[in-house]
């Protein structure tokens, strides 16, 4: 992250690289065909360009400087061709000059206010990305966000790990919506989750704080848009010293298993409500219990991951895609596998944020694998 008190942005520093340079060059080209052609085809009038180019990567005294070097360059072409009436040239290089000195002047002004947005975009996903802790005794855990926009720093996709008393606690989701709205949710919910983490005895108790957040924060939005502000998250607990993994999913897709037998979806058997919708269906959580082995990975992603898209329309093909991991991985080289492929499956046009949490078990808490219970509160 860019911190205050650094250099603006596309500042040019060290060498220039050729695009940079292309003012001069594009100065270079022009004289010289002026030089070395017969009057009448008059490449000297596109001299202006130069100065009007440099405008758009330059700083003021540069695109002056080089505003005066083709003012300079046209009274040589002046004395060496005196019919080539080259004044009114002249007049128009002043005239570009001046006019691309301004337009230098206000973009720099806005690169630098687009600057300070992006200082403030890196402390608001200090707050809802916070760094990634990896390891929790067995558990190791890696991220990956991606955002949709090349220019963009945060959007409307959330995750967040605790380590608490009841054990390691995950949080993935995603706020329906985007712009500052979404942030604004998505902080309500991981800022409610860091407390409710550590507090709360079960995961319903968790998603109900988290209901509770959610609500408040989108009471101040108009009632008519409430039914359309909600969030879909999953909540994972894996207990210390134990065999089992705990998720409630609050119509969020579902997470991914991989072990020795293949790759298992771990569909709710009961749905819970998507947060800030409580109200209109209920608030009837369901906790799903699994069992994992040692190398087994557990892959939790939102939507943007299986909504990604090909050059024909196609999904991307989360499931088969896991499936194709036939060595065991690392949640690191799992996800540096999932971003290089989702990159290349959609040629790098991604449709939406994307945000995922890989979870590997790397010591045995007692074995076995499968579905060993469901509680509902």
């Amino acid at each position: 992250m860019v911190k205050p008190g650094q250099p603006r942005p596309r500042r040019p520093q060290g060498r220039w690289s050729p695009v940079q340079l292309s003012p001069v060059i594009l100065t270079v080209v022009i004289a010289g065909l002026a030089y070395a052609t017969p009057p009448d085809m008059a490449f000297s009038r596109i001299l202006p360009a130069a100065p009007a180019l440099a405008a758009a990567m330059w700083p003021v005294l540069p695109t002056v400087a080089l505003g005066t070097v083709c003012f300079l360059l046209m009274i040589g072409l002046s004395l060496v061709f005196p019919g080539l009436g080259a004044w009114y040239t002249v007049a128009g290089i002043v005239a570009v000059t001046v006019a691309a000195a301004y337009g230098s002047h206000v973009r720099l002004q806005r690169e630098q206010s687009l600057f300070q947005v992006r200082l403030v975009a890196d402390a608001a996903q200090q707050v809802v990305l916070s760094p990634m802790p990896r390891r929790f005794g067995a558990v190791e855990i890696e991220s990956l966000y991606l955002a949709a926009a090349a220019e963009a720093r945060i959007g409307g996709d959330f995750y967040e790990v605790a380590d608490t008393p009841y054990g390691v606690r995950l949080l993935i989701g995603d706020v329906r919506g985007k712009g500052l709205p979404a942030v604004g949710t998505a902080a309500a919910v991981v800022n409610s989750f860091r407390e409710a983490a550590y507090d709360e005895p079960d995961l319903a108790g968790i998603a109900r704080r988290l209901e509770a957040s959610s609500t408040r924060y989108n009471s101040a939005f108009p009632p008519d848009d409430l039914a359309e502000r909600f969030s879909t998250a999953v909540l994972v607990e894996i207990p210390p010293e134990d065999n089992r993994v705990r998720i409630l999913n609050c119509g969020h897709p579902p997470p991914l298993l991989l072990n020795r037998d293949g790759v298992r979806v771990l569909s709710p058997t009961d749905p819970s409500p998507l947060l800030n919708l409580a109200s209109l269906i209920g608030d009837c959580y369901s906790t799903d219990t699994f069992v994992f082995t040692p190398a087994d990975q557990l892959l939790l992603y939102t939507d943007g991951v299986t909504e990604a898209r090909d050059r024909t329309g196609a999904f991307f093909p989360l499931t088969d895609w896991m499936r194709r991991r036939t060595t065991p991985q690392r949640p690191r080289d799992l996800l540096d596998g999932l971003h290089r492929d989702l990159l290349s499956y959609s040629n790098g046009g991604l449709d939406d944020d994307i945000a995922a949490l890989a979870v590997g078990f790397r010591d045995d808490p007692g074995g076995g694998h499968g579905l060993t219970g469901r509680t509902q509160h």
